[in-house]
């Protein structure tokens, strides 16, 4: 018998990365079947001061890249774009029309997570963001995003005209900035050890037995 195993995956909705880490999460899990897991996503803006309206994600990504000689975005971009596929990824970069404030989205999973929706709705954020070019900090669209994986979209649409529980995510974040964390995706095991980025499945699944192994507290 192992003990269970307590995960905090921490990351952003905009993140590509993130979101092929979600996928090679899922099969982690699948991997190390023997394991129970429980898998907590926690929220990480990668630029809490973009606008609430976002900002033309061309002109924006230009403006981050600037100076890049050594061709760093074009070569992440080359093996998102080929390693995509092959969990059911597609990555639209070219025809994203706007890099959002993700604080709302991130809102949206918490809610999402008192229903055990919380990872069918950070997938349903990942695909409108990354393949189908929808603005994700658009409360319409997040409410129509809330009802695709069973929320009430009314009810959605009405708390996002409030500030319920934005603060909670803020200090969440914080919270895990204060451990350390400066890049996303961040797999955190049992609150006792971390393994950081896009890793393999197999890589993941290692961690997970690992973790069961070492039974720690939850972080939060």
């Amino acid at each position: 018998m192992t003990a269970p195993v307590s995960v905090d995956l921490v990351m952003d909705i905009v993140c590509p990365w993130c979101w092929l880490g979600h996928r090679y999460w899922a099969q982690a899990v699948d991997l190390a079947k023997e394991v129970e897991v429980e898998t907590v996503l926690r929220p990480f803006q990668l630029d809490a001061d973009i606008p609430p309206a976002g900002l033309p994600y061309r002109d924006y990504m230009a403006k981050k890249f600037a100076g890049d000689s050594s061709g760093r975005w074009k070569m992440m971009r080359e093996h998102l774009e080929t390693a995509g596929p092959e969990v059911g990824i597609v990555f639209n970069f070219d025809d994203i029309p706007v890099r959002p404030n993700t604080l709302n989205a991130h809102r949206l999973i918490r809610w999402a997570r008192g229903q055990d929706q919380s990872e069918a709705m950070a997938e349903a954020l990942f695909k409108a963001f990354f393949e189908d070019r929808r603005d994700v900090g658009d409360a319409a669209t997040l409410a129509e995003l809330a009802g695709s994986v069973g929320l009430d979209p009314v009810i959605i649409a009405d708390l996002l005209t409030s500030d319920r529980d934005a603060e909670a995510v803020r200090q969440e974040e914080r919270f895990y900035r204060s451990l350390g964390v400066g890049g996303v995706p961040m797999y955190i095991f049992n609150g006792r050890f971390a393994v950081s980025g896009a890793e393999t499945p197999d890589v993941l699944a290692k961690a997970i037995r690992q973790a069961a192994e070492q039974p720690g507290e939850p972080l939060q």
